[in-house]
């Protein structure tokens, strides 16, 4: 199939390798006029954005027009790892940034994902990669480290489905077998070429199973922006990896951080989280213990049925003995795969594969929140999510949203094409998947997400748009990942509220607020409310993973004051991002550093026309109990609060009638909340940051603050 390749653009380039945890450059590559170069890093890249997700905001910035629209060929893709990427001393340091404007939303997304190509990228050279314009033809790009060259070409015949694509390519470029350790590959696959919710996949080599593994940037739709470029892949070529390639400025004190973490991965992790045996498939049961699990699209949180896809099913059909880690160094090892799978469905139907998972967003959205609980069809999901490049957590709260609007009559067989979208019903799951592949049917109808479904089915006069606006779980046009925030206000506010629309990685506050009750006032809330996202925004900086910092805690840390911080890990980090650019950092700092590109970011959103209070409200039924039998469930749980919290005896009401009771009281505790938390940013009642606040985060550019003036 290479032979086939034609070579349309190359560049050379001098090779180097980054100090302190920088290169000083990037790799801009424009497929329209097939132009490719290095730019300096400008210095406020540095000072102000650290790398990673800053890196990606600022560029895109320069890159985008107010009415820029994600298919425009100006839209940009911004990968860049961070200064801390790479380092094979501490834990979780993979990780790579992708940067895009999402069709989901039509705001600057973020995502986060393991994979090597962030660190190759870095060792090759450069501290991101920069790619806009549009091809003619379907393309790849290729980095090559070593050789010092950068090629466009076009790649006709490989298959652009993420699992074959990773293999073909790994072989294609890599000199070698042991060479394919070196070579790392960005895919999407056919179902971001028809959906909205696409994808990407980023590759390793996994020396011990011979074959290229996957992990995903999910988020917003960021894969359908890469095949709309007409990009079939992007690889990287790096240089053998060793311990010393940032160049780091105490590579002692790096160490001496990340040795104090394996110790307590090595004692620890079978005691707490298990993550080196089930990754993030351990929280199903705990999700589903504490009512937190999202089943029949969030109506529920807990399932009779949740032991198909628990912790101990994933304990047996992951492959164990393996150190599943997707970046050297990195003894949390939590990247599972399902080895020895018997594809069920589909155009490789009959093939046995590795599923790379599930993680639990995985297991409780595609299956809990769509009422499937057998472990087959969940990792048959998984696959065709993965190789299709298509987002499982927008994939499986699209689907429970179908699923319910079937059970409210708002869909029929007439309207879905013939698919029965009853809960549990695993094969119409997997053909909505395949109807996406391959472009067609109601499949395409729900790879455009909850946000335009919702409209969608209101304007043809299937269902109550206001019915359909409280069960549709989205913000921003992004949909909700996979906990059920009814009972924790902090937790609304954290999906809500989030600069991307409501992603678990910006603040996860359930456990804080909701089970140990640890921030019952508002003023407590707020604060949490500004930590929270500005700690777990300087990971995105950093090229780090965030689940080593409390997946695995010391075993003291209980005994801490602020125990949810996990202050010694915190400490860890300041000392690693010390000892890698040289630069001091003090925890105070930290969040500093996070607050800036933060605000940056909310002010990213006021440019493309969003990012005021209005943006930040989400669905009813992420407050509360939308219907009479989601009230009835638990309404010994409700009429409780309607007494002691909303004032209202609930003694011979009616359940309609206390729905609408606790309604109003939650949406005006929710209200409360945003005004809390507007005043601990230093934003307005209306969620803009203030002149006075950008100015002393540093952010006194004047064509900067001249979008925020007229929202003040």
């Amino acid at each position: 199939m290479k032979a086939a390749h034609k070579v349309l653009a190359t560049w050379s380039y001098e090779p180097g390798l980054p100090v302190r945890g920088y290169n000083d450059r990037m790799l801009y590559v424009d497929l329209t006029t097939l132009r490719i170069e290095e730019r300096p890093l400008e210095p406020v890249m540095k000072e102000k954005f650290v790398g990673g997700r800053g890196f990606g905001l600022w560029r895109l910035w320069q890159d985008i027009r107010p009415t820029t629209k994600w298919n425009d060929p100006e839209n940009a893709i911004v990968i860049s790892p961070g200064p801390l990427g790479g380092n094979t001393q501490y834990p979780g340091s993979g990780k790579s940034l992708v940067v895009s404007l999402s069709p989901l939303t039509g705001v600057p997304i973020d995502s986060n994902v393991g994979g090597y190509f962030g660190p190759l990228l870095k060792f090759s050279g450069f501290d991101a990669l920069e790619v806009q314009g549009k091809a003619a033809q379907e393309v790849v790009v290729f980095i090559d480290g070593p050789a010092g060259t950068v090629t466009i070409e076009e790649a006709p015949a490989e298959d652009p489905n993420s699992h074959v694509a990773a293999e073909q390519f790994t072989h294609e470029y890599a000199a070698d077998e042991a060479d394919r350790r070196n070579v790392s590959v960005i895919a999407a696959g056919r179902g971001a070429d028809h959906a909205l919710i696409g994808c990407l996949n980023f590759s390793w080599y996994d020396v011990r199973r011979r074959s290229a593994r996957l992990k995903q940037a999910g988020r917003g739709g960021i894969g359908t922006v890469f095949r709309d470029k007409k990009l079939k892949a992007i690889i990287s070529r790096g240089p053998v990896v060793k311990g010393d390639m940032n160049t780091p400025a105490d590579l002692d004190r790096v160490a001496a951080a990340g040795i104090k973490l394996h110790k307590e991965l090595h004692d620890y992790d079978d005691k707490q989280c298990r993550m080196r045996r089930q990754g993030t498939a351990h929280l199903v049961e705990v999700m589903d213990a504490y009512d937190l699990l999202p089943v029949h699209n969030f109506q529920y949180g807990k399932h009779a049925d949740v032991a198909g896809i628990a912790s101990p099913v994933w304990d047996e059909r992951f492959t164990q003995g393996i150190p599943d880690g997707c970046w050297y160094g990195c003894s949390m090892a939590c990247s599972k795969g399902a080895d020895g799978h018997v594809l069920m469905t589909g155009p490789y139907k009959g093939d046995v594969v590795t599923v790379d998972g599930p993680e639990y967003e995985t297991a409780a959205g595609v299956g809990a929140n769509c009422g499937i609980f057998q472990a087959d069809w969940l990792l048959e999901a998984n696959f065709y999510c993965d190789t299709y490049g298509l987002d499982t957590i927008s994939f499986g709260t699209a689907t429970a949203f179908a699923m319910e609007c079937w059970q409210r009559g708002v869909l029929n067989a007439e309207r879905t094409g013939g698919l029965d979208l009853s809960w549990g019903n695993g094969p119409s799951q997997l053909e909505l998947l395949h109807q996406m592949a391959r472009g067609e049917g109601f499949g395409v109808t729900v790879g455009q997400g909850v946000h335009k479904m919702r409209l969608l089915f209101a304007e043809r006069g299937w269902g109550d748009a206001r019915l359909l606006r409280d069960i549709g779980m989205e913000v921003k046009g992004l949909e909700y990942s996979q906990y059920v925030s009814k009972e924790s206000l902090a937790q609304q506010g954290g999906y809500a509220m989030t600069n991307k629309g409501p992603q678990h990685d910006e603040a996860w506050l359930i456990f804080m607020d909701m089970v140990n009750n640890h921030i019952p006032t508002f003023a407590d809330k707020a604060e949490a409310l500004y930590y929270f996202p500005m700690f777990r925004t300087w990971f995105g900086l950093n090229g780090l993973c965030k689940l080593p910092w409390n997946d695995v805690e010391p075993g003291d840390n209980a005994k801490t004051a602020e125990p949810a911080k996990v202050p010694e890990h915190v400490q860890n980090y300041c000392d690693v991002f010390a000892g890698i650019t040289g630069r001091e950092l003090t925890k105070d700092g930290l969040i500093r550093m996070s607050e800036t590109v933060y605000n940056f970011q909310r002010v990213f959103n006021l440019r493309m026309g969003y990012g005021t209070r209005e943006h930040d409200r989400g669905p009813y039924r992420a407050m509360g109990p939308v219907t009479v039998e989601e009230y009835e469930s638990r309404a010994e749980r409700y009429d409780k609060q309607l007494k002691e919290k909303a004032g209202v005896d609930p003694a011979g009401k009616g359940t309609a009638e206390k729905v609408k009771l606790l309604r109003a009281y939650r949406e005006k505790q929710y209200e409360s909340l945003l005004d809390a938390v507007y005043k601990r940013r230093g934003w307005t009642a209306n969620g803009v940051p203030t002149i006075e606040h950008l100015t002393e985060l540093g952010l006194d550019f004047p064509w900067f603050l001249d979008v925020v003036r007229p929202h003040l």
